[in-house]
């Protein structure tokens, strides 16, 4: 639900610390803010430092479908500058926000270059594709309840306020189902009416 990667976290750090001139820039954005907009080019590919950010797609008919909640070390526009494409989907902060912003030239270069990054990139997009399988057969396989309680446990967690409309859009269902599923969750009490799960 909401992923991270320490490693290339680290990684980038390490290399922005020891290579201040290396082009790569630390940006903080506020929460609300869309740094990628999906259908634009963009010329950088971001990696969270802190913070919390939504990766979604937004449909023809105007809902939204948020693939994942992305923490730090996560990577995004990674495929744009690798394939060369306008973005895919959007990506919106939920909290405060701070990334490292890396042009895609020096992205491209440390590819190319850099044989540990090139490998840390592999595993990433290798764990991505195995956990949008399984999210895809736990969504066919779970009840619904049992999604929205992981995500108010996230919520928990993470100290941080996901809006219904997020929920909903992460679980693929309407705001109006996902608000009879808490209602069903709060009358059985395995919720309270903050979203923390009872014991």
């Amino acid at each position: 639900m909401l992923r991270t990667n320490l490693a290339f976290l680290s990684f980038i750090e390490k290399l922005h610390s020891e290579q201040p001139d290396s082009g790569i820039l630390v940006k903080s954005f506020s929460p609300g803010t869309r740094f990628i907009n999906q259908g634009d080019k963009i010329a950088n590919v971001y990696i969270v430092k802190d913070g919390i950010t939504k990766c979604f797609i937004s449909e023809e008919n105007g809902k939204d479908f948020i693939i994942e909640f992305l923490g730090k070390g996560e990577i995004a526009g990674e495929l744009e500058a690798i394939k060369k494409i306008d973005c895919l989907c959007n990506v919106e902060t939920i909290s405060e926000v701070t990334v490292y912003a890396i042009p895609n030239r020096i992205f491209m270069s440390l590819t190319d270059t850099n044989p540990a990054f090139t490998q840390m990139l592999m595993q990433e997009l290798a764990t991505r594709i195995i956990q949008t399988s399984s999210r895809a057969s736990f969504q066919q396989l779970y009840a619904l309840e049992y999604g929205v309680l992981k995500l108010l446990k996230l919520q928990t967690e993470a100290q941080i306020s996901i809006a219904k409309e997020d929920m909903a859009a992460y679980l693929g269902i309407s705001l109006r189902s996902f608000n009879r599923t808490l209602k069903q969750l709060i009358d059985k009490k395995l919720t309270d009416f903050n979203g923390e799960e009872m014991n």
